[in-house]
């Protein structure tokens, strides 16, 4: 796909699909936004997904109610219907599919895995307590340029590439300085999703638009103004899901807040190049209401 008028389809569909999955996207709306035969869109789609575009968008809403069972307290039936089903049968056998568990059965599995996550880490009887040091923090609205990574969190090495070539071409068009913030958005939970369907969009903020036409995979967007729960972690990338399991475990005792259906956000304020692993800093902007 290195044509670009096709790339720019491409993206187009791609953002198309994730804001509009909850509702339901037919063929037409696919031809509009591609400008391909539904066809000849699917079979692309399928050689760069391995899945049909009507299998991901029934994953992504699987996946979407899964996150809205594990982490808020809304039934099931009102999860079922936000992410656009009628039938509540027709949810929970899909669910089941997917999950190889009841949407009751999951969300009853995950509150045990926080509970047990929580005795682990730091008995509730021991005078030793960590404390999760937090801070509620808004941030305002702001641009990115951004390279989308789409595979296992854990791959480090594929990763840094995504990384590389975000910096190579941001270095290239003016776009990076000493002063420029570099953030991770990362979109999927690895523990729902599919570790080779898991996106992180590597970022860097911009100062102003970009005045130039971009190329390849490369794209802006604007993150709106949202509140956050901040919290900072010292230590390699690869430790960092120590700390999110830290959070998460103690997020109904003491966080107490309802999260909000968005990315979370990591702003990456050491070089790594010049840092040591352990004194590295990490911000972790969770969204919430």
């Amino acid at each position: 796909m290195e044509n670009p008028t096709q790339l720019e389809r491409y993206k187009r569909l791609i953002d198309f699909i994730d804001k509009k999955f909850k509702e339901e996207i037919n063929i037409k709306d696919i031809e509009e936004i591609s400008y391909y035969s539904y066809r000849n869109i699917n079979r692309i789609f399928l050689a760069l997904h391995h899945e049909t575009i009507g299998q991901y968008v029934k994953r992504v809403k699987l996946e979407k109610a899964a996150e809205y069972i594990k982490f808020s307290d809304e039934s099931i039936s009102d999860i079922a219907f936000e992410i656009g089903y009628s039938d509540i049968a027709a949810f929970s056998k899909a669910f089941n599919k997917q999950f190889k568990c009841s949407p009751s059965n999951f969300r009853s599995t995950h509150e045990l895995k926080q509970y047990i996550t929580q005795k682990a880490i730091f008995p509730l009887d021991t005078a030793q307590k960590k404390v999760l040091d937090f801070k509620i923090e808004e941030i305002p609205s702001f641009e990115v340029l951004y390279l989308t990574y789409q595979g296992s969190y854990e791959n480090l090495k594929e990763l840094k590439k995504v990384w590389d070539q975000l910096a190579s071409y941001a270095l290239k068009k003016g776009l990076l300085n000493d002063e420029t913030l570099i953030m991770g958005e990362i979109l999927d939970d690895d523990q729902i999703t599919d570790a080779l369907q898991c996106r992180y969009n590597a970022a860097i903020v911009l100062e102003k638009e970009v005045e130039f036409s971009l190329k390849g995979l490369f794209k802006t967007k604007r993150i709106e103004h949202q509140k956050y729960a901040k919290f900072i972690h010292k230590g390699s990338h690869e430790s960092c899901a120590d700390t999110y399991n830290h959070i998460y475990a103690h997020w109904m005792t003491e966080v107490q807040l309802e999260f909000e259906d968005k990315p979370t956000l990591e702003f990456y304020l050491n070089d790594e190049s010049n840092t040591p692993q352990e004194d590295l800093l990490t911000e972790i902007y969770i969204p919430v209401k």
